[in-house]
């Protein structure tokens, strides 16, 4: 479905993305990890068109997309939950979820859509009326997730979606994400620093530092990788 090749971005002269090769197939959940600073955002960033590539070739479904605006991809069904939640704050929680079904396909069926993220997260039902901005940051999450789904997406791709967290509510946030993944035939593309959360939802993973790939593999076996575990499992 997805495939990355050579893909790099630079900032100010300084790279970010130095030659990342990734595929996902139709179906799959994969999970990107690595430290701060090793690139991960901007990988999604670039995948949605937000951030322009200097070099590399993006396709989506056998077709180049590297150089479509953001709202094309969107189009086409891709759909970025982006880092630090980004919902419209002096929107209702509801006005914030119709936003995220403008494309044609996902107008046709919103409310079909917007029962199935009420049944998901029961409390943004309860807060619909409400303003987002006066939602606490674990019920923010909740909306952009809701949000990036009612685009009706065959590609998610979710950015740190357990940032500034409690462990409660990142304990639901990825309850959430595992249910999608039983109940939708949704392709997912995670980038997260909880890598063994991450890591265990996933099929495949990369690890990703300093804006290259230094590690790809199955879960298992990036769970029981010597590296991984002395990196970021503390083992």
């Amino acid at each position: 479905m997805l495939k990355v090749f050579g893909l790099s971005v630079a900032y100010g002269g300084l790279r970010a993305l130095d030659a990342v090769s990734l595929d996902v197939q139709a179906g799959e959940f994969v999970t990107i990890v690595g430290p701060n600073g090793a690139g991960k955002t901007t990988l999604l960033k670039t995948i949605s068109g937000a951030v322009p590539m200097a070099a590399g070739r993006i396709e989506y479904r056998d077709r180049d997309i590297g150089k479509l605006p953001p709202h094309s991809r969107a189009v086409l069904g891709i759909a970025h939950v982006p880092e630090g939640r980004r919902v419209f704050p002096s929107l209702t929680v509801l006005e914030n979820l119709e936003m995220g079904s403008y494309r044609g396909a996902a107008r046709a069926r919103r409310i079909e859509a917007l029962d199935a993220v009420f049944a998901l997260f029961p409390i943004l039902r309860d807060r619909q009326r409400q303003l987002a901005g006066s939602l606490s940051g674990g019920e923010q999450q909740m909306l952009a997730l809701g949000r990036g789904l009612m685009a009706q997406p065959e590609l998610l791709l979710l950015d740190e979606p357990s940032q500034g967290l409690g462990p409660r509510i990142v304990e639901t946030i990825f309850e959430a994400i595992a249910e999608i993944r039983r109940t939708r035939r949704i392709t997912i593309l995670l980038v997260e620093q909880r890598v063994v959360e991450a890591l265990e939802l996933c099929d495949r993973g990369y690890v990703l530092e300093t804006g290259r790939v230094v590690l790809h593999g199955g879960r298992e076996a990036l769970l029981q990788d010597e590296r991984v575990q002395h990196a970021y499992l503390g083992t």
